[in-house]
This record gives C-alpha cells, structure tokens and sequence, in this order.
C-alpha cells in the first residue's frame, strides 16, 4: 500500500509539472503581438520568444538526459523550477527596460527550463503507468491538464492587454509573468516534499545516443516531434495573427478564440486519457493526423466570404461571446482536437521497446522540440514573403501529413541495424 501511494504522489506531482510547461511556453505565442508592436518588429521577428524558448531544447535535450541519468527525475525538475523562475525574472526586467534583448535571454533561460521539466515528465509518466497504452494513457492525461494550463494564458493575456495600441508594452503583461513565477515557487516547495522511486537509468552514453538512433521507429519518431510543433503552435499562432490583422478583430477578442484552440486540445487530450488504455497509441495519431491534414487544407482554401460564429469566453463578465469569423477559423481551433493525442502517441510509440536506451532517447525527443522555432520561423518567412497568413499553413499541412505517414509506416518497430 506505502509503495501504492508514493506512485501516486509522483504521478500527481508529474501530471502538475506537465500543466506548468504549457503555462510558460504558451506565454510567447500571445506575447509576439505585444513585441511587434512594442519594437516595430517584423512579423519574423515577433517570434522572438518562441524561437528562443524552443531553440533551448537544441541546446539542453541530451544534457537534461544526463542530468536525470546523474542527480535523478527529482532534482533534476528542482534545479528546472530554479532556472525558470530565473528566466521569468528576466523577461519581467525586459518590460522595465524596454529591451527586446532582454527578453530574448529571458525566454532562452525559460527553454532551459520547458525542456528539463519535459524530459523529467515524459518518460517518468511513461514507467510509472508500465509503458504501453496504460503509459499512454498518463502522458494524455498529464496532457489535458497541459492544454488547460494553455487556456488559462491566452485568456489571461488577452485581458491584461485588451485593445492592442501603440502603447501596449510588455509590463502589460507582466501579472501573467507573476502568476508563473509563483506557481515555479510553489511546485518547488511541493516537490521539494514529495518522495518519488525513480527508475534506474544507464549513463547517457554517445554510445546510447548512436543505439537509440538505430532503432528505425525512434529516429523516424524524432522527425515526428520536430514536425508536430508546426502543427500544434503554428495552427493556434497564426490564427490569431490572421484575425488581428485580416479580419480586424481585437487582440482581446482573438486571444479568446485562440484559447477554444487549447480548448480543444483539453478535451481531446481528456478523451485520450479516458480512453489511452484500451485504443493503441498508433491508431490515435492516424485518425488525428488524418483529420488534421483535412481540417488545415479546409481552413487554408475556404472562402473567407463564408463566415461563422465560434465561441469565446469573457472571464471578466463570466459569459459565452460569439465572434463571426470566416469558416476557416472553426477548423483551425478543430484542429487543437487532433493536436491533442499527438504528442504523448508519437512519444509512446517511439520509445517503445528501447529498454537501457530510454534515458538517451528522451533527450534526443526533447531536443527535437527545437523544431518549433524552426518551422515557426519558416512559416513566418512565407507570411513576410507572401504578405498572407492563410498561405503559411502549407507547412503546419506538410508536417501533418508526415506525422499521419508515421503513424502508418514509420512507428512499426524494425530491429536495430
């Protein structure tokens, strides 16, 4: 029974954490239209804080690996909190100081942290449900709460910094910035009191490293999260940008509708894990990558002269609004429903069976997570070259379609070569 409990104290403490992730990391998407603004950014350039909060898990994937390998999950996610509430401050002080430079270091710091506390999450998620659709089912599950931590920002933000003018600025923003640093302070003191039996991990090797690429479904399944990002952040990002600045809706009102895209993902990632433990991991991301594949091209191609009304929620008066946007919008939130299994799915699937190789494997995973602010940039590109959102979401399409054909081909397990 004692042994019962404290795998429950670890997976309460684990699925808190994964709700933690979202709440940073979804700050910088709402964010990038307070730095357009603020600096007279480019719309490349507005992507500031995403490209810095993903290009930090190139930098401190397979180190994170090590340090679990080296101190354990559980201090490891203990000095994470503590570099997050570093970069937090940080990003604070770029509102006082009017420096995007700032900011850019401060978002940096705060990857350190995303990607820490992902490689401690993910797999630990995994052992402590037994691998399999029962380990599937935690990830969906720490994943609805990661998609309602998402929710709680956009409507945050979007209240804090209202009509967006020439005089919006960062320390708008900066109560959000608050909240995040208390919860960092907070889950230190929890964990910091939680006892957790953590899974012996061989030493992250080069020799590891080279063996976990060896296995065709893993590498293949690496590719799938550098894609996923595009799908999952790119879809929601651009959306919002698409309706500020073609449809000329308030940034207050588009943050709301941004967050019935998280929205989504909540009640999808809730379906998974209600139902993780009896549908496998690849039937889920073909269905949901089938779907998104659909639901982007319909949203792309759509006439934007046919409109429909979605859904927001105006925290402040505690009621239901209806903004009619073209129908292309309605699948682009939709797709937060296909977003919402992907990740724990492509995770299960390509760990499965890697044995002395997982500790390796979660740090090369979470380095890939780097993709973001790659595939954001480039879709930022086609927007500045192209001068049309709409046209961007060929590249959340093209990563869609790839992850459908993993899900089909890549993912069946091929011995090592």
């Amino acid at each position: 029974m004692a042994q019962k409990s404290k795998q429950w104290a670890a997976i309460i403490m684990m699925i808190a954490l994964f709700a933690m992730i979202a709440f940073v990391t979804n700050l910088c998407s709402p964010m990038a239209v307070i730095v357009q603004n603020q600096f007279g950014a480019s719309e490349l350039q507005s992507q500031i804080g995403n490209y810095a909060n993903f290009i930090a898990y190139l930098v401190m994937g397979i180190p994170s690996g090590m340090l679990i390998v080296k101190f354990g999950y559980k201090k490891t996610a203990l000095l994470a909190l503590v570099v997050g509430i570093i970069g937090m401050a940080l990003e604070l002080l770029s509102g006082t100081m009017a420096s995007m430079w700032v900011y850019l270091i401060g978002a940096f710091i705060s990857g350190f942290c995303m990607c820490m506390l992902n490689t401690v999450v993910n797999p630990l998620l995994n052992v402590l449900g037994g691998g399999g659709n029962s380990g599937n089912q935690l990830i969906q599950i720490g994943g609805a709460f990661n998609s309602a931590s998402a929710v709680a920002v956009y409507i945050i933000i979007g209240a804090l910094i209202g009509e967006v003018t020439k005089e919006t600025a960062i320390v708008d923003a900066a109560p959000a910035m608050y909240i995040a640093v208390a919860i960092f302070v907070a889950a230190f003191i929890v964990l910091a009191l939680t006892k957790i039996e953590e899974p012996k991990q061989e030493p992250v090797k080069m020799e590891l490293i080279k063996g976990a690429l060896k296995h065709r479904h893993f590498a293949l399944g690496a590719l799938a999260i550098f894609l996923y990002m595009s799908v999952e952040v790119g879809t929601p990002t651009y959306m919002m940008k698409y309706l500020i600045e073609d449809v000329n809706i308030a940034a207050s009102v588009a943050t709301l509708i941004a967050a019935v895209y998280w929205f989504a993902m909540f009640i999808g990632r809730s379906v998974g894990g209600a139902i993780g433990g009896k549908v496998s991991s690849r039937a889920m991301v073909a269905t949901t990558a089938t779907a998104a594949v659909i639901l982007i091209a319909f949203g792309m191609f759509a006439p934007s002269t046919i409109t429909t009304s979605v859904p927001g929620v105006d925290w402040a008066n505690l009621n239901i609004i209806w903004v009619e946007v073209p129908v292309g919008v309605a699948a682009f939130i939709c797709v937060g429903l296909c977003t919402s299994v992907m990740w724990g799915g492509i995770f299960n699937m390509a760990v499965e069976g890697l044995g002395k190789y997982t500790a390796a494997a979660s740090g090369i995973f979470m380095t890939m997570v780097f993709g973001c602010a790659v595939m954001l940039a480039i879709q930022a590109q086609v927007v500045d070259l192209m001068g049309d959102y709409l046209i961007s979401y060929i590249i959340p399409l093209l990563s869609a379609a790839y992850i459908l054909f993993y899900a089909l081909i890549g993912s069946k397990p091929a011995k090592a070569e």
